[in-house]
């Protein structure tokens, strides 16, 4: 191993792990929010909400992540816009993991009793009310380890970036690969950034999956 190549290139690696960081917390927060919609969407009575939510997530989540994000890179210059990698990258990256979140949510909500929606419902609270401060709480608490994964998966499919100039990690790693000729050691370099990440999230979702069983 040439670890000089950490300490002579860290500058590098520090502004691919940034752009990775700022990525992941992006998606994970849009994600979560847009699959929240999209899950309430798969199990509502209107009709149309539940095609479009049904249509959505077998669509996105039989479809190649690199693709969803060519998508949005690529897509928008046919209408005359442009992305940039970093941006059509994230957004590819949000809608794909929402998909997933979305079916993880769903099993939640479906977990929870019905008797909690007819409860609110009588009490005066309408459908949306009841949704936010009911059903969705309770759903959430139930399915926080595939929701954790999903959260780790997103971290780690953020190298996706790369393909499209997203000044992510791996993005760097390639230049720093390029001019060391070390492929193999600024990769593993590369691991280690990615276990900082994903090895704190993991450990975390853990104490707080123990923490509401305590509690709950």
């Amino acid at each position: 191993m040439e670890f000089s190549i950490l300490t002579d290139y860290f500058s590098i690696y520090l502004e691919g792990f940034y752009g990775t960081v700022l990525s992941s917390v992006i998606a994970l927060v849009c994600s979560f929010l847009l699959g929240s919609i999209i899950a309430v969407f798969r199990i509502s009575s209107v009709k149309g909400l539940r095609w479009f939510g049904t249509s959505f997530v077998e669509f996105v989540r039989n479809i190649p992540l690199l693709l969803v994000v060519y998508i949005f890179y690529y897509g928008p210059s046919a209408l005359g816009l442009s992305l940039e990698g970093f941006t059509a990258g994230t957004i590819g990256l949000t809608v794909y993991t929402s998909a997933f979140i979305a079916e993880a949510i769903r099993a939640g909500i479906m977990a929870v009793p019905k008797g909690q929606m007819e409860a609110a419902r009588s009490s005066g609270l309408n459908y949306f009310q009841t949704m936010v401060h009911i059903i969705l709480p309770q759903a959430i608490k139930l399915v926080i380890p595939p929701l954790g994964n999903q959260f780790i998966n997103l971290i780690k499919n953020s190298s996706v970036l790369t393909l499209v100039a997203g000044m992510d990690l791996m993005y760097f790693a390639d230049i720093v690969s390029t001019e060391t000729y070390r492929t193999f050691d600024t990769y593993i370099f590369v691991a280690v950034f990615y276990l900082v990440l994903t090895l704190p999230l993991s450990y975390g979702i853990r104490v707080w999956e123990r923490r509401l069983q305590r509690k709950y």
